[in-house]
C-alpha cells in the first residue's frame, strides 16, 4: 500500500508565497515522475497539470505558473515540493500530488494520488 500525504496549503494574500510538500510512504521500490495538479472550485473545472519532475530532475510547468512556481524533489525522502511565489487569486485551488510508483509485488509503475491540500489566495 502506498500513501501520498500533502501539506503546506493555506490562506495567503496575493503576492505571497507558499511551499507545498508531498511525502510518499509504503512498500515503495521506485518512484518515476512526480507531479502537482490543481483543481479550481468552479463547477466543471478540470484538474490541470501544474508542474512535473522526472526521476532525473527534468521539469516542466504550465504556462500560467512559469517563472513563479518551482518543483523539486528529495529522492531519499520520497518527497516532492512545490514552491509557489507571487501568488495570484487565480491560483486558488485544491492542489494534488501525483506520482508513478513501483511497489513491491506490482508489475510496473502505477499512478497514485494524494488527498489534496487547499490553497486560497486573497486579493
Amino acid at each position: 500500500q502506498v500513501q501520498l500525504v500533502e501539506s503546506g496549503g493555506g490562506l495567503v494574500q496575493a503576492g505571497g508565497s507558499l511551499r507545498l510538500s508531498c511525502a510518499a510512504s509504503g512498500s515503495i521500490l521506485s518512484i518515476n515522475a512526480m507531479r502537482w495538479y490543481r483543481q479550481a472550485p468552479a463547477p466543471g473545472n478540470q484538474r490541470e497539470l501544474v508542474a512535473a519532475i522526472s526521476s532525473g530532475g527534468s521539469t516542466n510547468y504550465a504556462d500560467s505558473v512559469k517563472g513563479r512556481f518551482t518543483i523539486s524533489r528529495d529522492t531519499a525522502k520520497n518527497t516532492v515540493y512545490l514552491q509557489m511565489n507571487s501568488l495570484k487569486p487565480e491560483d486558488t485551488a485544491v492542489y494534488y500530488c501525483n506520482a508513478d510508483i513501483y511497489t513491491y509485488g506490482s508489475l510496473g509503475y502505477y499512478a497514485h494520488w494524494g488527498q489534496g491540500t487547499q490553497v486560497t489566495v486573497s486579493s
